[in-house]
């Protein structure tokens, strides 16, 4: 599958799917109850659904802004689609299961599948890591504001990639020392640095693009998008400071 079309059409289709599954899981909370926080909770599948799937869409529509080559892009894009799949279904599947997605050791089965959100979450990071670089290395295309808004967004995303490998990394040597009921609660501290940076890159963008429609100056929408990265970076930098006190 060449088709750079097709590709994004499957791409955003996969994410949109993602998305109404998480909200379909909002249903489910609603009426089956239970806690929202904690290792085993409805709100695992709700957020990582909408959290994949929105991401998915943005990844999909900012790196037809990046200068890489369309086969190239196809075959990243279809990866990281099908990696975003297998999070979202392990993650699921283990919400229903009743029982941890991530971190649990306890059997067998519930290895595997944590092992597998492990190693698929080392491919995001190595995906998203190349369209960053890629992001920074040439100018991106699109209107004023569009190529700092893309290259902010990517920059706070390597923040949301190193956040959830710092998560990631403590409960795994929790875990292998003992303390499992620990582990699952060890990533508290960081996750809103973690929720916060990763949707940069859809906000930013979007701003950038919805400004192009405005009759506003040239200057007046770079102004606007550099003021928007300015807040973002506040907004990141005070999560960031939350998770030093709190880790």
């Amino acid at each position: 599958m060449e088709n750079p079309r097709v590709v994004d059409r499957l791409c955003h289709a996969t994410g949109l799917f993602l998305v109404l599954s998480g909200l379909v899981h909002v249903l489910v909370f609603a009426v089956d109850g239970g806690p929202w926080y904690g290792p085993v909770s409805w709100r695992k599948p709700i957020t990582f659904g909408l959290s994949f799937g929105l991401t998915l869409i943005a990844i999909t529509w900012v790196t037809s802004y990046l200068r890489t080559g369309p086969r190239l892009r196809s075959v990243l894009l279809l990866v990281f689609a099908a990696d975003c799949a297998v999070e979202v279904g392990g993650i699921t599947l283990q919400a229903w299961r009743r029982v941890p997605s991530h971190l649990n050791m306890e059997t067998p089965f519930d290895t595997a599948v944590s092992m597998t959100l492990a190693v698929g979450g080392g491919v995001l990071v190595a995906l998203l890591t190349f369209f960053a670089v890629v992001s920074f290395r040439h100018r991106p295309a699109g209107p004023v504001g569009m190529p700092l808004a893309i290259r902010s967004g990517f920059a706070f995303l390597l923040v949301a990639l190193a956040s959830g490998a710092a998560m990631i990394a403590r409960g795994v040597v929790l875990t292998r020392t003992g303390h499992q009921e620990a582990a699952y609660h060890s990533t508290a501290p960081l996750k809103p640095l973690h929720g916060v940076s990763l949707h940069a890159v859809l906000v930013l963008p979007a701003l950038a693009w919805l400004l192009s429609r405005s009759p506003w100056s040239e200057r007046t929408r770079r102004r606007i998008v550099a003021t928007a990265v300015g807040c973002y970076a506040a907004a990141v930098a005070s999560t960031g400071v939350w998770a030093v006190l709190t880790y």
